[in-house]
């Protein structure tokens, strides 16, 4: 390659845009992308398509044109409603993709800034630290002890060892040591460097090789699983009882191809094809909401055990706390001044303690501390006191492994000279050479402030002769001027949802690296329980993996741990039965987040190895977010137990009169048009109405759901029966007493169906809550449902009294007594379902 000009300002982002136009996009080829062909063919293989096709073609073999017609257009309608589901769902899974994209740092314009890995162009100027994904390939300028795992291209697990590029050296394979090049995919797990991009996208040698750019999971959940076994053993008995209408009709009536038509029909009634669409729109808009509360879903099963998870593991700096430091308290002897209570400057020997730590920072700070120090400096000291600008920073001496003190030699403007110093305490102490009862009182006030959750720092100061500045900073003659406290505030929202996990049976554990009484202090201040119960990396070290089972319920915070304990931690909580959620940022914390049940990776300060580990990103880094997370979930997870009992629920009336008739020699009832119909009704309800549906009240007042619980357990399949059965004999004792009553065929055809369509509605507002009464959830605000009943209503009256239309479905015209019997009888048919809710609201009031 060409010896490239080195422009450390980066692209301009005209420059950037017009390359990205024409260039493209730093990405491959999704193959979760698919035309509205291929959604169209996937759908039209669908069985119910492919039994509606064979009822019009039957209807056409007995000459039955016009129903033939009906039922073969209303196919086009129903894949127009199916693909624009299934295009919302592709389009919430491609938004989700666009998020979760791996992120890169560059600098255009002179400024670092963050964008999208797809927005990264050729030429781009690339900041690559650690804990990154490589965005693209590119050539390294400057590096500082970079190492980078390659195995995603050589398959060497190894970290390799990264150089400057000398100007000379051409773009090789990925793996071998000492490369001055970097590959777009591969990790960088140590140091940091500076480089150009040389490749994007398919030149890339990622893109080269046909490697997938990582995304969002479309595997499927254990929900998912457990549906699809419902539905192959639904179909199996569909199938056979569909077998038995087809050759009973056939023998009883003599017509085979209405025997025929009847099993289609019968088949159209008990395939629960709604159930697989319910857990695809419901899990990928799912996604979407959660979205909005600022957390990105990687993995769609985490939606699910969401609701599930019992025991919360977070992080300290950053998910609890600011993740910034401010300046909390100045002590001298027995002195102090919190500064969150002191209005305007402080004064005497205050100052000239917080102005010696300014002195001993940086002056252009990217420390966190020494950023606090100048912060506190602008507002706590008289304007003008911190200027340097007389001042000549001479000889600066770094703080070591063997002495942690930081000290900087100033030449003064009247040529005198000033040592300042801050550090550890104890080293601090050291270097003034304290004696041993001064030093007892200072350790005294240290193990005050660090019990407060404060980190302390010790501030000295020395005159000097800045002629001949000393080789040591322990050659001057320091004195002790006082201690700093330092703290990473807690965030305001904290305290509020650690109270919403408590009240919803959730458990928060700390696990953090700090020291044990800094972790303490804050437990007590955001209200963790029982924050005095804590082990540290040391304890955990000495405990063999039984042991630790035993221990890890009883502690609430894991201090001094180190990643690899955090994932023995989640493991024990695993091994316990707990459904765990775990929070991480760092590279050494992808196994614990990979470990846990849940997953949950920082995405403001996180690295893109445990963003790729996790199921779930926090984009703000909040705690707060976290419990938002849960309480969608929850809403989720519940509004789909719902959706599938109404499911269930439905096709037990359509099903039995679509049998009863046949058995008893009634004429039939439904034909392939009628279950048609009712799936223009079923579908919206149970994929848009209840996807919609607002939490239900004290939602985060129970505990979490068993890990072992069904969807379909024993409450939902008898409450389903329960509502099913009653609303089938509902429509059943009416069609008989049409029929007994000297009404026409058509007019008890008409009037069994209306009683099924207001049974249905019945059925959609009885399922909104297992609890609360149908009454009571006509007051809860839901605009998709009020669309959908208005729109079942109108369709309704349009079959029965639209000229041509009732004749298609074979209806005439319902007198306003016959209307109000069939309203009468669905309505009869839901007081089992209601009776059954009051009955157990009542013995919850009596048992609260």
């Amino acid at each position: 390659m060409e010896r490239t000009q080195r422009n450390l300002d980066g692209l301009s982002h005209a420059d950037a845009t017009e390359r990205l136009q024409r260039e493209g996009s730093n990405e491959l080829v999704s193959p979760l992308n698919r035309s509205l062909r291929d959604i169209a063919l996937e759908v039209l293989r669908e069985p119910m398509f492919l039994l509606l096709g064979a009822g019009g073609a039957i209807y056409l073999l007995l000459g039955n044109v016009h129903e033939a017609l009906v039922l073969l257009s209303s196919v086009f309608v129903i894949l127009t409603i199916t693909i624009y589901q299934e295009r919302r769902t592709e389009r919430a899974l491609e938004a989700l993709r666009d998020l979760a994209s791996p992120r890169a740092l560059v600098i255009r314009n002179g400024e670092r800034i963050r964008i999208s890995g797809r927005e990264v162009v050729r030429g781009d100027v690339l900041v690559i630290q650690e804990g990154d994904r490589v965005p693209a390939d590119a050539v390294l300028w400057t590096v500082s002890d970079l190492r980078a795992d390659e195995s995603l291209l050589t398959g060497e697990s190894v970290p390799v060892n990264k150089i400057a590029w000398d100007g000379l050296r051409q773009v090789g394979a990925a793996g071998g040591e000492d490369q001055p090049f970097v590959f777009s995919g591969t990790m960088v797990v140590r140091g940091h460097g500076l480089g150009e991009v040389i490749a994007t996208g398919a030149t890339s040698q990622i893109g080269r090789v046909g490697q997938a750019l990582s995304g969002i999971s479309k595997g499927q959940s254990p929900l998912q699983l457990e549906t699809a076994k419902i539905v192959q053993s639904i179909a199996l008995i569909g199938l056979a009882l569909c077998l038995l209408v087809v050759v009973l009709y056939g023998l009883t009536r003599g017509s085979w191809l209405d025997g025929v038509l009847a099993g289609i029909t019968l088949a159209m009634a008990i395939l629960p094809e709604e159930f697989p669409v319910v857990l695809t729109v419901f899990l990928a808009l799912g996604a979407w909401r959660i979205s909005k509360e600022r957390v990105l879903t990687r993995q769609i099963s985490a939606i699910e055990t969401l609701g599930a998870a019992n025991v919360l593991c977070v992080d300290k700096t950053g998910t609890l706390t600011m993740n910034r430091m401010v300046l909390k308290r100045l002590v001298i002897d027995d002195e102090r001044i919190d500064l969150d209570k002191q209005v305007g400057p402080v004064a005497g020997r205050f100052e000239q303690l917080l102005l010696t730590s300014i002195y001993a920072s940086e002056q252009t700070p990217f420390d966190p501390m020494e950023k606090a120090l100048h912060d506190a400096g602008r507002s706590f000291l008289n304007a003008g006191l911190i200027d340097t600008r007389g001042m000549k920073l001479e000889r600066e001496y770094a703080l070591s492994p063997k002495l942690l003190v930081h000290c900087h030699a100033w030449r003064l403007p009247n040529h005198h000279g000033l040592a300042t110093a801050k550090g550890a305490p104890e080293a601090i102490a050291s270097v003034c050479r304290l004696s041993r009862d001064r030093w007892e009182r200072v350790q005294t006030r240290v193990d005050e402030m660090a019990a407060d959750g404060l980190r302390v720092l010790g501030v000295a100061r020395a005159p000097a002769e800045p002629r001949q500045w000393p080789a040591e900073q322990t050659a001057f003659k320091f004195e002790f001027l006082g201690l700093l406290g330092l703290a990473d505030p807690v965030r305001p929202t904290v305290h509020e949802a650690l109270t919403h996990c408590y009240h919803a049976g959730i458990r928060v554990v700390m696990i953090t690296g700090d020291y044990p009484a800094t972790a303490k202090a804050i437990g007590c201040e955001i209200g963790l329980n029982s924050p005095d119960r804590h082990l540290t990396g040391d304890d955990i070290a000495q405990l063999s993996d039984s042991e630790l089972g035993h221990q890890v319920n009883a502690a609430n915070i894991f201090a001094r741990v180190s990643p690899d304990q955090k994932l023995r931690l989640v493991r024990a909580l695993k091994a316990n039965g707990d459904i765990v959620a775990m929070t991480g940022d760092g590279v050494n914390d992808a196994p614990a987040l990979k470990a846990a049940h849940i997953g949950i990776a920082m995405g403001g300060r996180g690295t893109d190895v445990a963003r790729e580990a996790a199921s779930l990103v926090l984009l703000d880094d909040e705690f707060a977010s976290i419990v938002s997370a849960v309480r969608v979930g929850r809403r989720i997870y519940h509004n789909i137990r719902n959706a599938m009992c109404y499911i269930l629920a439905v096709h037990i009336p359509i099903v039995g009169m679509s049998l009863i008739p046949i058995f008893l020699d009634w004429p039939l009832i439904f034909y392939p048009v009628h279950i048609v119909f009712l799936e223009f009704v079923i579908d919206p309800a149970c994929s848009i109405a209840f996807e919609a549906e607002p939490e239900q009240p004290g939602l985060m007042q129970r505990p979490p759901r068993l890990k072992e619980g069904h969807l379909f357990n024993l409450r939902t399949v008898s409450t389903a029966l329960l509502q099913g059965l009653t609303a089938l004999l509902a429509v059943a004792l009416l069609y008989a007493w049409a029929l007994d009553h000297g009404r026409a065929e058509a007019t008890a055809r008409a009037m069994a169906f209306a009683t099924l369509v207001f049974g249905n509605v019945g059925l959609i507002l009885a399922n909104r809550s297992p609890d609360a009464s149908l009454i009571t959830m006509l007051r809860v605000r839901n605009p998709a449902l009020g669309w959908l009943i208005s729109g079942a209503i109108v369709g309704l009256a349009c079959v029965i009294y639209v000229p041509g239309m009732n004749d298609m479905f074979k209806f005439a015209p319902l007198t306003p007594g016959d209307l109000l019997a069939s309203l009468g009888a669905a309505v009869v048919g839901l007081q089992g379902y209601e009776f059954y809710k009051a009955m157990n609201r009542s013995r919850q009031r009596n048992n609260p």
